[in-house]
């Protein structure tokens, strides 16, 4: 097991594509640190909630066509990495605590899902 987290927190799946920045990770981290989502309404910053970041670039895939999907529009390991980095560590800098997969790594994740609620963010 390389990252977990066992008490109320986020899953979250970062999705990188090609113009994506570096102030658009910051803006990201920003936003999961701060929303309320949580129980009674609150944040991971109001309770110190935990995060699992998890870089994820099937987010990108697109199946409209045929039956193999495509992923061109993730960004490649060289660019999507850096920014997946960036988002741990802006969240890291606001004060909270964040374990992460290893990139580009097969992994299995599982969830325990509190409520039923999966948002997209895209900022």
């Amino acid at each position: 097991m390389v990252g977990a987290i066992q008490e109320p927190g986020l899953l979250v799946l970062v999705g990188v594509t090609h113009t994506d920045t570096r102030a658009e990770a910051a803006k990201l981290a920003a936003k999961l640190w701060g929303l309320r989502i949580l129980h009674g309404e609150k944040s991971c910053s109001d309770v110190s909630a935990p995060l699992l970041v998890i870089s994820q670039f099937t987010l990108y895939g697109d199946a409209r066509k045929g039956r193999r999907p495509t992923w061109q529009a993730a960004a490649p390991g060289p660019v999507a990495e850096p920014l997946v980095e960036a988002v741990v560590a802006e969240l890291r800098g606001l004060g909270a605590h964040v374990e992460t997969g290893v990139f580009g790594a097969d992994m299995r994740v599982s969830l325990v899902n509190d409520g039923p609620i999966t948002l997209v963010l895209d900022v």
